[in-house]
């Protein structure tokens, strides 16, 4: 299962999460749901994919933003929120890509399928 992490400015535009969105989609292919925290909601529902609402405290990223940080208690809300999303064993399969307004960013996070 791939799921793309989402992090956002409040009122954030469509375009700058679809570009975030698609940035991080032409490194790694289709995901199957995209996932954000609850204080987000409103902002990624216009992108009509299945969303997933999680939380992110104390879940270590690869990248790591002073401010989200502070704010979060984490270091990137879209890899926070991926690796939520898919659980224990979910890794980053593509590291925060930022919009190219800078008001979103987004990340993917892989877990394996269990046989």
């Amino acid at each position: 299962m791939r799921i793309a992490g989402i992090g956002c400015r409040k009122a954030a535009p469509p375009a700058a999460l679809r570009d975030a969105l698609l940035r991080a989609l032409l490194q790694s292919g289709p995901v199957q749901a995209i996932a954000t925290i609850p204080a987000r909601k409103a902002e990624l529902q216009a992108l009509n994919l299945p969303l997933l609402l999680v939380e992110i405290a104390e879940i270590s990223t690869p990248t790591q933003s002073p401010r989200i940080q502070r704010l979060y208690r984490t270091g990137s809300v879209a890899e926070a929120a991926a690796l939520a999303a898919c659980g224990k064993d979910g890794v980053i399969v593509v590291s925060r890509v930022i919009s190219a307004c800078g008001t979103a960013t987004a990340a993917i996070a892989e877990r394996p399928e269990q046989s």
